[in-house]
Order: structure tokens, then C-alpha cells, then sequence
């Protein structure tokens, strides 16, 4: 139990790891496969940023005072990481809109379906 307890940030980052893959190949959605991807996306974040904090660790001001520093490092590289994170996510999104008024439907199966009968035709 203490391991457990003591690392659940992995715990949790694996359970949402596990959640937004299985979002993102199970559902026929686009929508919804965009929001498998949102979910992975911040598994990610929390894998890169748990490790990052130290507990008792302040700012890297170097002082007589202190003895541990916590890295800033992947706080910044997460912070760059979430932007890029609603950048494609509305970039998903507007192809999405662009597909809907294209197909008259956001279903993958659907919109196979309709492309693959429109080659028969052509």
C-alpha cells in the first residue's frame, strides 16, 4: 500500500494515459476522439511535470539558505506543451466543422462509407 500511496501522480497519469487511447480507438466520434487526444495530451503533462517538483525544493536562487532547488525545466517545457495542446485542438476541431459540411456527419464509419461510394460513382 505505501508504494501505491506514494506514487499515485503515475497511477493517475497511467489511468489517463490508458482512458484517452482507448477514447481515441474505440469511439467513432471525431469529436470524441478529439477529446481522447485532449486527455492523453495532459497524461503527458502530468508524466513530465510530477517528477519535476521536489518536495522541500524552492525556486533555483542560489542562497546560503537553501540546499534544494526544484528543476524549472518541465514546468516551462509543459507550459510551451499545453499551447501547442489547444493549437491542435482547435485545429481538430475546425477540420472537424469542415468535415461535417463536407459529409453531413461526424461518424468515421459514415464518412467511409460516403467516400468510399462516391469513388464508385466517379
Amino acid at each position: 500500500m505505501t508504494t501505491f500511496a506514494s506514487h499515485y501522480s503515475y497511477w493517475i497519469t497511467v489511468l489517463l494515459l490508458a482512458a484517452g487511447l482507448y477514447i481515441m480507438i474505440a469511439r467513432g466520434n471525431l469529436v470524441k476522439k478529439l477529446i481522447g487526444l485532449s486527455i492523453f495530451q495532459t497524461s503527458v503533462y502530468l508524466l513530465y511535470i510530477a517528477p519535476g517538483k521536489l518536495i522541500g525544493g524552492t525556486a533555483p536562487i542560489v542562497s546560503e539558505a537553501y540546499r534544494v532547488y526544484s528543476n524549472p525545466l518541465p514546468h516551462v517545457l509543459i507550459l510551451t506543451a499545453i499551447v501547442v495542446g489547444i493549437a491542435t485542438l482547435a485545429l481538430g476541431l475546425a477540420i472537424v466543422v469542415r468535415i461535417s459540411t463536407a459529409y453531413g456527419s461526424i461518424e468515421e464509419d459514415e464518412i467511409v462509407a460516403a467516400d468510399a461510394g462516391g469513388r464508385d460513382r466517379a
